[in-house]
């Protein structure tokens, strides 16, 4: 079936859309490849987070995504 990734922020710029659906189960490879180059090298920023069904994850590379998961790609927060 499929997980459904968001990508927000500059990341939505750099992908050139807002969302895209992969097949399930998906994990940290599997995502970096439905990425996109210029994304992936984005995901492997410390400050880049990724939540997956509403949670951030402690650690993103332990992501394991299954059918039906939202995966949100998260860009670093700034503000004042």
């Amino acid at each position: 079936m499929a997980v459904r990734i968001i990508f927000l922020g500059p990341l939505a710029d750099m992908a050139g859309k807002q969302s895209v659906e992969a097949d399930a189960p998906l994990d940290w490879a599997g995502l970096l490849d439905v990425v996109g180059k210029e994304v992936a090298a984005q995901l492997g920023e410390e400050r880049v987070n990724v939540a997956c069904g509403g949670q951030v994850l402690a650690d993103k590379t332990q992501l394991q995504a299954k059918d039906g998961d939202e995966v949100a790609l998260l860009p670093p927060v700034s503000g004042g």
